[in-house]
């Protein structure tokens, strides 16, 4: 195989002129005796602009006149800064954003000893800096910029209730331990690996660590009035180190790497709201002595979908459950659906009162009549998946119930389009044309 770029060598003058055109952007290349023309490749157009050359120095200028990005500051966005005089609150969700706040920040302000909130969410800020003057913050939020390090926090320690670095890309939060009146501190999605720093603030109320890095829940022995506790999408393989957290009224460990739920005695009687989903857990892990097989007596909402389950046998004890999510697990049949019905098949009354179930991406979830026999079983339900139930549970002629069809089969809408479903609903229909002919 060769490769030649055409040229009409040998040709006329005038023969040259006239296929030069057409000739000057073609490649022959030659197969054996056979000949193919492919356009020729035009080189790569300049590119005009600088943002090619972000984070390069200039080969012609020593000192570097093109920085990574344009150094903007609060004054460079805005012309009002502060519309009150406790309060600083910029949003960079459109139009410039800020690079750097200045150690003159401060300057801006009427009286900064008299600022209370400061917020700068979803800048390009990557330092902490020009903060020393504002000695009374009680809330203080940089979400959603590139900063790396937690600094300048002591000037406003003894002031600060709230601090929300979340969206940031930080990797230590011991600087944090110094806020010892903090009563909520979010950090999350950083790129944090420990809970070391935060034992001194044993005034908090909820902290917020999710979509970090951390491996083992710990640190946590001094916070004694915390509520919330938010630990989704880290790499934690056990639920420990909450036995002083009397308080706790809501847990979320999911998206990690539990396979088990436990040490939850003492938040037997305060527990609401358990999040557990995208994890490992199977029927016995979600049904150990100090998890989920303690009463809770006062747990509303129950998440463990994404999991490994294949019954609903762990939930039956749990009464006063209204919501129960266990989507997209390994529930077969309604035989495992079973111990949610009321009453149970022995006679006995089942205590449970789920308000909202969600069953759906099981198995179970392709049975006929799903809808209709999860309402029947559970009279208490208002809601199933992502829909309301919307009237009676057994329809009768003349009734709207859940589809408005009007028979007394009690055949539902949002049941899986099966053949058999479809020749039910077409059933239905020829029924009432007859009895709506007959009269």
């Amino acid at each position: 195989m060769t490769t030649e770029s055409a040229d009409p060598k040998g040709a006329t003058n005038d023969e040259t002129d006239n296929t030069k055109e057409a000739t000057e952007d073609v490649t022959i290349t030659k197969f054996g005796s056979v000949s193919v023309k492919r356009s020729t490749p035009k080189p790569a157009a300049d590119l005009p602009l600088d943002w090619t050359k972000l984070g390069k120095p200039d080969d012609d200028d020593d000192d570097n006149q093109h920085p990574e990005m344009p150094l903007r500051f609060p004054h460079d966005v805005t012309d009002n800064l502060q519309l009150t005089p406790d309060e600083i609150v910029l949003v960079g969700t459109a139009g410039l954003k800020i690079t750097h706040l200045g150690n003159n920040l401060s300057n801006t302000c009427t009286d900064p000893h008299k600022l209370q909130r400061l917020v700068f969410r979803s800048h390009m800020i990557h330092k902490m800096e020009g903060l020393a003057a504002f000695t009374n913050l009680e809330l203080l939020e940089l979400y959603d910029n590139q900063i790396e390090e937690l600094a300048d926090l002591e000037v406003f320690a003894s002031t600060l209730r709230t601090l929300d670095m979340s969206y940031n890309v930080i990797r230590e939060i011991s600087p944090v331990s110094c806020c010892e009146n903090l009563t909520e501190l979010y950090l999350a999605n950083n790129k944090i690996k420990t809970m070391t720093g935060i034992s001194t603030l044993t005034k908090l109320r909820k902290i917020d660590l999710g979509a970090n890095r951390i491996r083992v829940i710990e640190e946590l022995s001094n916070l004694i009035h915390l509520e919330e506790l938010w630990l989704g999408k880290n790499k934690i393989e056990m639920i420990q180190g909450l036995e002083t957290l009397t308080k706790l009224r809501r847990l979320d460990v999911q998206s990690n790497r539990l396979t088990t739920v436990e040490n939850l005695e003492t938040q037997l009687d305060t527990l609401e709201e358990l999040y557990l989903a995208h994890n490992g857990i199977n029927d016995e892990g979600a049904s150990q002595p100090t998890g989920l097989a303690l009463k809770f007596p006062n747990l509303i909402v129950l998440d463990l979908s994404r999991n490994e389950l294949t019954s609903c046998n762990p939930f039956t004890h749990l009464e006063s459950l209204e919501e129960l999510w266990i989507s997209g697990n390994k529930i077969e049949s309604f035989d495992d659906v079973e111990p949610l019905k009321q009453p149970k098949a022995n006679g006995t009354s089942n205590a449970i009162s789920l308000e909202t179930v969600y069953l759906e991406y099981n198995p179970v979830a392709k049975e006929f009549e799903y809808r209709k026999r999860l309402a029947e079983w559970i009279p208490s339900l208002k809601q199933i998946d992502a829909t309301m139930i919307g009237g009676v549970h057994h329809t009768t002629a003349g009734s709207g119930g859940f589809g408005g069809i009007g028979s007394n089969k009690g055949i539902l809408l949002g049941a899986a389009p099966t053949k058999e479903y479809l020749q039910k609903l077409q059933d239905a229909a020829i029924q009432r044309a007859k009895a709506e002919n007959s009269e």
